[in-house]
């Protein structure tokens, strides 16, 4: 896990890690509902 107050910087620990800077940083945006809806009715199908 990164850990940003850690000595090495969080460039450094996504390298030690294998994960790319950008993953560190990403925050997954929630599915709209009518998405949802539209999922489970093609999962239906």
């Amino acid at each position: 896990m990164i850990d940003p107050t850690a000595q090495l910087s969080v460039s450094r620990q996504a390298i030690v890690l294998g994960i790319s800077r950008g993953s560190v940083y990403y925050r997954p945006r929630p599915v709209p509902d009518a998405d949802l809806k539209l999922m489970h009715r093609i999962d239906k199908l």
